[in-house]
């Protein structure tokens, strides 16, 4: 059963009702209400507060990176293993084909269930993760392969154990290899993008958003609570912190908007799907164009442009 959000409630009432329509063959009735929900759509998600755009890239049925591989990729082959602690689950990396193009995919998964969740610790990486993804991209890098990092994650773990093993090293040590990887490589966040989590995987010659994303240093609870020490600010602290992919377009930290469905990618799986592979597609041929020094260059001009400050006397 799909699962709806309180503004989507007269989406959903529309979409019962065509169904009702198409149970008794009412024909002119489903193109009426098909028309109906077209307006409904465009009214409600033209309109989202960043609260509700948030809501949308947490959503429970919007597909995570197993579920875009497995409707993208052909031939795929898993990669496991960091070669020198344990196989991390809450990041997977496939050896492939994306529309005759061989990849590699390295992409964050969360898990569906109490079950698979506990399995992909909710999509928080621990080291041996970020280690697992570097030895992927030097793969990619060896073969000449392109990259596509897909970025879903509310962080990276924070536990003990993750500490212990050097979490923070594992993430700057991605951030300062995947800058300088001499392969073309596209960073897509496809949900939620939390913090140094998602920079280690988000280091690439493009970097893009899904239009219901967020990109944040910091979720809008852990502000709320840092801020206010009130959880019902959260609200506040999303509008705050400007983590939606129009706000970090505007502000220049990333440099597309994927053009997912209007109605969401929790509700047209196929069409987001298209839309990312038709992003990575594009941008690897605009990428080829280049020579490797150019593409090189402007990688780092971008990188070194985040944050950019002026001193004053």
């Amino acid at each position: 059963m799909a699962t709806y959000l309180d503004f989507e409630k007269k989406i959903q009432q529309i979409q019962e009702d065509i169904l009702a329509a198409e149970l008794r063959h009412d024909l002119h009735a489903v193109e009426i209400l098909n028309k109906e929900l077209e307006k409904e759509v465009s009214k409600t998600y033209k309109n989202l507060s960043p609260y509700q755009e948030l809501q949308l890239a947490r959503h429970q049925d919007r597909p995570y990176t197993l579920d875009y591989i497995n409707m993208m990729m052909e031939q795929k082959y898993e990669i496991h293993g960091d070669r020198h602690f344990a196989d991390d689950q809450a990041i997977v990396c496939y050896l492939g084909k994306i529309g005759g193009e061989r990849v590699v995919v390295i992409g964050e998964q969360k898990g569906r269930g109490t079950k698979n969740k506990l399995k992909r610790n909710f999509g928080m990486p621990s080291p041996e993760g970020y280690r697992k993804a570097l030895r992927a991209a030097q793969l990619a890098e060896k073969f000449s392969l392109p990259l596509l990092m897909l970025i879903d994650t509310p962080g990276a773990y924070p536990g003990l154990g993750a500490e212990e093993r050097n979490q923070s090293e594992a993430i700057a040590r991605n951030l300062l290899e995947l800058s300088r990887l001499n392969t073309p490589s596209v960073s897509i966040v496809i949900g939620e993008g939390g913090s140094g989590g998602a920079l280690a995987i988000g280091v690439a010659d493009r970097l893009a958003m899904m239009r219901y994303s967020v990109f944040s240093v910091i979720s809008p609870e852990g502000c709320s609570a840092i801020l206010w020490n009130d959880p019902a600010k959260v609200e506040a602290a999303t509008k705050a912190l400007k983590i939606t992919s129009s706000d970090l377009k505007a502000f220049g930290l990333i440099d597309d908007i994927v053009d997912e469905p209007m109605i969401g990618a929790h509700r047209d799986k196929v069409g987001a799907a298209d839309a990312i592979k038709n992003y990575f597609l594009s941008t690897l041929q605009t990428l080829r164009t280049m020579t490797p020094e150019e593409r090189m260059r402007k990688r780092y001009e971008r990188l070194i442009g985040v944050g950019a400050y002026e001193e004053r006397l």
